[in-house]
């Protein structure tokens, strides 16, 4: 948890703007790799939106990032991202990732509690998407949906499970 402590001091300088304009910037390419996804997205009451993940790891891994609730297009509130993790790890990995509420239960859900942990306080169906860009109907039904992605495109046999999301004072 050193390495975590010592990844979210370097990155939680990060202002409203800063991460508006990163999370712009990841919308965009988002719907350019995935147009079905991005369609699903506009069904979405809201979405959290972390722009820019880091994962670190040497033995001990951790991850942190910060990013927006967007509600009809429009920031509502700024959040951060933060999960560790033991095993055979080294190196650096950078991704987005982007929370989709489907319905207003979910959303008020999320909205009405102090922290939020994935796998524990909500879940969320992890999209995958298949040959032709095709996603996972059955998925695609779910109150919660996350989508992973990097400048690689959309990521595949990730985890969101564990993730701890705190809101911040922006």
């Amino acid at each position: 948890m050193a390495l975590l402590g010592l990844l979210s001091a370097q990155v939680q300088a990060d202002t409203a703007e800063a991460i508006n304009a990163r999370t712009k910037e990841a919308l965009q390419g988002f719907e350019i790799e995935s147009p079905a996804g991005a369609e699903l997205l506009e069904k979405a009451v809201g979405m959290l939106v972390f722009p820019d993940i880091v994962k670190m790891g040497f033995g001990v891994g951790g991850e942190y990032g910060e990013g927006v609730l967007l509600v009809d297009g429009k920031p509502e509130a700024y959040y951060s991202t933060a999960a560790g993790s033991i095993g055979w790890q080294l190196g650096m990995q950078f991704k987005a990732t982007i929370i989709a509420f489907m319905t207003e239960a979910a959303l008020d859900d999320f909205r009405n509690r102090e922290g939020w942990q994935i796998g524990v306080d909500g879940s969320v169906a992890l999209i995958k998407v298949g040959a032709g860009g095709k996603l996972d109907t059955e998925t695609a039904k779910q109150p919660v949906l996350g989508f992973v992605f990097s400048n690689r495109g959309l990521m595949y046999n990730l985890t969101l499970e564990g993730s701890k999301i705190t809101k911040l004072v922006r």
